[in-house]
């Protein structure tokens, strides 16, 4: 089957998803329309991801329905085409992006800086640095510590690499990449107040280094959405997330 630019970089956002949640112990389930899990999940992440565009939409809601009657509490759609109407079922629209692909040809911008270092993620300390940096809580200074996200168990994942920059010992610019069969995702970009597009090429550079040869996707909005697009992302169709 020939997958749609935007149904690969939603394939990959849902498997990233599930990697999330057996990496936390409660993995999700893949069926020809949505992945989705009938179980609490990480915060920040959803229950449900549709796969496939215009030829499964009543599938795919009474998917989400029998989901909505069983599964009680505060749980989150990726709706990856916009194409569901889900406040009949008590949800409530939280935000809108667009999809975005990167083909591995496009050019950079000529951003190099000696100073700043770029580099995989090997061990636990790193990357619970990382997960501090990408938070904004310092460790150790957070009012309300919330759980771990980001699990040590990750960096054994060939398909997954954090990648992080550092300027000196201070880490100052990061993300995730996770490579699925045809595409590689670029996800929980932080960068420093000043030079974004300078560390979003940055970012692309590293991501390309480790999983050559694939084209990046996404998603983003606002000001992040001008910054992928100054790097060399097209902008795809829009995704909606809906929470309950």
């Amino acid at each position: 089957m020939i997958r749609s630019q935007v149904e690969q970089a939603a394939r990959n956002n849902a498997i990233w998803c599930d990697t999330i949640c057996r990496a936390h112990g409660v993995a999700g389930e893949f069926d020809a329309a949505v992945w989705f899990n009938r179980n609490p999940v990480p915060r920040f992440y959803p229950n449900v991801v549709t796969l496939v565009e215009q030829r499964h939409i009543a599938t795919q809601f009474a998917q989400i329905q029998d989901l909505a009657a069983s599964f009680p509490g505060h749980w989150a759609v990726k709706d990856s085409f916009a194409e569901l109407d889900l406040s009949a079922l008590a949800f409530e629209l939280l935000f809108e992006a667009n999809w975005i692909w990167r083909a591995p040809s496009a050019r950079l911008p000529n951003t190099h800086d000696q100073e700043v270092q770029w580099v995989r993620l090997q061990g636990a300390a790193q990357l619970a640095q990382w997960e501090s940096a990408w938070s904004g809580n310092p460790i150790g200074h957070s009012a309300t510590p919330q759980p771990r996200l980001f699990l040590p168990a990750l960096l054994a994942d060939p398909d997954v690499a954090f990648i992080a920059a550092y300027q000196g010992n201070e880490m100052i610019a990061g993300a995730i990449a996770n490579r699925t069969d045809t595409v590689v995702g670029l996800s929980n970009l932080f960068t420093p107040p000043a030079d974004h597009v300078a560390f979003w090429a940055g970012c692309v550079a590293t991501a390309q280094a480790t999983f050559p040869g694939l084209p990046l996707v996404g998603y983003e909005s606002g000001a992040d959405l001008v910054r992928a697009e100054a790097v060399g992302f097209e902008k795809l169709q829009s995704l909606r997330v809906w929470g309950r």
